[in-house]
């Protein structure tokens, strides 16, 4: 019987004028947490159509010479990629940093090699729904679903937000608010009760990095909100309605004027999964909420230790007893709860963060997981976490593993499920 070929991607590095290049000798090396090594061959896979190569300004590139089998730096930059949503990494790029590097933007910087003509990411897809890929969508169709949009709603703040947000920004969630499909974008919140370093919308003057989005400047009359829904919810199949967006601040502090919204929404006949993504801060908000018609939350969480969650959320005014309780409201007025895992390879994946994360899911019965990639510098988050201990890497396929045998009735994914086709 024929054996497969071990895959050994060749390390990829950029010159100074953008070129990204094969180097014809080194070959790949990724990294998980502080531990360099060369790709697991299971983790491989051809780089994702939509996703991007990015080049890692003031870092060098680094690989593994197969002769000597040491690990070298070359003079090139850095390559990583941005693998398309529905993939988890499942290793970073492996870079030396120079003493006058920036701060990297606010992505995900996957490994990426070159063999046998085409490039191969450090990855696996955890989530089959096409949600959003738009490679065979004519942007002009997108274009005339947010004009029409804003003709048919001339006064409504939040459609000329979300217009905005399409056209402006990409955004993949206002995208297919304009097509009419999926998942419909609620951003409501002006305000948050948290100082995420990897906040999408809102980071200080001496970050060193830009907000990639800009929040929203108004709050939403629940009128507005309605009105978006309908328009959605007439369109989409099996709608999902989706307040806590990357434009916004924590929706759980205008818990109020959702609970109207949905009241609203609900009463004249909405249908649908009407959803909050939320930090999980304001226990005293699920009975409300619930009672309005949601159907379900998405909590955010990069570790399930209190230790680790702490430096990463800065929270004000609430603390990780409160988002455990906030969980357990939840289910206790018939909510589906997911947990958005912001996963980073070598730290989510070593055995302390595994059982804490196992614990919870067992303890608060969380019905699904969607392994999203954390969004931040490496660097950054290793030393934002440098007082927290760190085991070896187990991989992100035996954590999935793992994480499915100690909860065999858990749903793994990567976007907000419909309910209505959940079972």
């Amino acid at each position: 019987m024929a054996t497969r070929e071990r895959l050994t991607p060749h390390l990829l590095a950029a010159t100074p004028e953008g070129e990204i290049i094969e180097h014809p000798d080194l070959l790949m090396v990724v990294r998980r947490g502080h531990e360099l090594a060369l790709p697991r061959p299971d983790e491989l896979i051809p780089l994702p159509e939509e996703s991007e190569l990015f080049l890692l300004e003031g870092r060098r590139a680094v690989g593994l010479d197969p002769e000597s089998g040491r690990a070298e730096v070359v003079d090139d930059f850095a390559v990583a990629a941005f693998v398309a949503p529905a993939h988890t990494l499942s290793a970073t790029a492996a870079f030396a940093v120079e003493d006058d590097a920036p701060v990297l933007p606010l992505f995900a910087y996957g490994a990426v090699g070159f063999a046998n003509g085409r490039f191969y990411v450090c990855a696996k897809r955890v989530d089959r729904d096409r949600r959003q890929e738009f490679s065979g969508i004519d942007p002009e169709k997108i274009r005339q679903g947010a004009n029409r949009l804003l003709k048919r709603f001339p006064d409504n703040r939040l459609v000329r937000h979300l217009a905005g947000c399409a056209l402006t920004y990409s955004c993949p969630a206002a995208r297919n608010l304009a097509l009419g499909r999926f998942e419909c974008p609620l951003p409501t919140a002006r305000t948050c009760n948290a100082s995420c370093i990897g906040c999408l919308s809102s980071q200080p003057p001496d970050s060193g990095f830009p907000a990639t989005q800009e929040r929203i400047g108004f709050t939403p009359k629940p009128e507005e909100i309605v009105e978006v829904m309908q328009a959605h919810g007439a369109r989409a199949k099996q709608p999902i309605f989706s307040f806590g967006q990357g434009c916004e601040g924590e929706p759980l502090t205008e818990a109020k004027i959702i609970a109207k919204a949905v009241a609203l929404f609900r009463g004249a006949g909405g249908k649908g999964t009407v959803n909050v993504n939320t930090n999980a801060s304001l226990p005293q908000t699920m009975a409300p909420l619930a009672a309005a018609g949601l159907s379900s939350i998405r909590v955010s969480l990069n570790s399930a230790r209190e230790c680790s969650w702490l430096p990463y959320y800065r929270p004000r005014g609430y603390a990780f007893a409160d988002v455990r309780e906030t969980i357990r409201e939840a289910k206790r007025h018939g909510l589906f709860v997911s947990l958005n895992f912001l996963f980073f390879p070598g730290f989510s994946d070593t055995e302390e963060e595994f059982d804490a994360l196992a614990g919870l899911i067992a303890d608060e019965k969380v019905d699904f997981i969607q392994m999203r990639n954390l969004n931040l510098d490496p660097e950054l988050y290793l030393d934002t976490l440098a007082a927290v201990p760190m085991g070896p890497s187990m991989g992100l396929a035996n954590f999935l593993t793992r994480l499915k045998k100690a909860a065999p009735t858990l749903g793994v994914g990567y976007f907000n499920p419909s309910l209505e086709t959940a079972g």
